[in-house]
């Protein structure tokens, strides 16, 4: 009932920024219940992990220790588009990041209701 769509991969050197979006679009006919959105970073042959977690009214966020100062969330004046600002990327950070929604913060990996199908980040010189 609920599509997300990410954009903003790509290649980059270790250092640079990426900025990617999610955009929450419900079905027409539907109802989505969507007030917490996150990322999650699956790097390449291993599981699927928690980046960041933003509320439904922007003020409760949350990150993995990984990225704590390199990254940003936020939302967009449109509520239903949320960004992930990434700064000072490495080698590690490369993968497939997927924007997930439920309806209350937090974001447990294993307990979205809806996700994108991902864009790709590749941190590499």
């Amino acid at each position: 009932q609920l599509q997300l769509v990410e954009s903003g991969g790509g290649l980059v050197q270790p250092g640079g920024s990426l900025r990617l979006s999610c955009v929450a679009s419900v079905v027409s006919g539907f109802t989505a219940d969507y007030g917490a959105i996150g990322w999650f970073h699956q790097a390449p042959g291993k599981e699927r992990e928690g980046v960041s977690c933003i509320s439904r009214s922007g003020g409760l966020l949350n990150y993995a220790d990984s990225v704590k100062g390199r990254f940003t969330i936020s939302r967009g004046n449109a509520k239903n588009t949320v960004y992930l600002q990434m700064k000072d990327l490495k080698p590690d950070d490369t993968g497939v990041y997927y924007c997930a929604a439920r309806g209350d913060y937090p974001c447990p990996t294993y307990g979205m209701d809806y996700w994108g199908k991902g864009t790709l980040v590749n941190v590499s010189s």
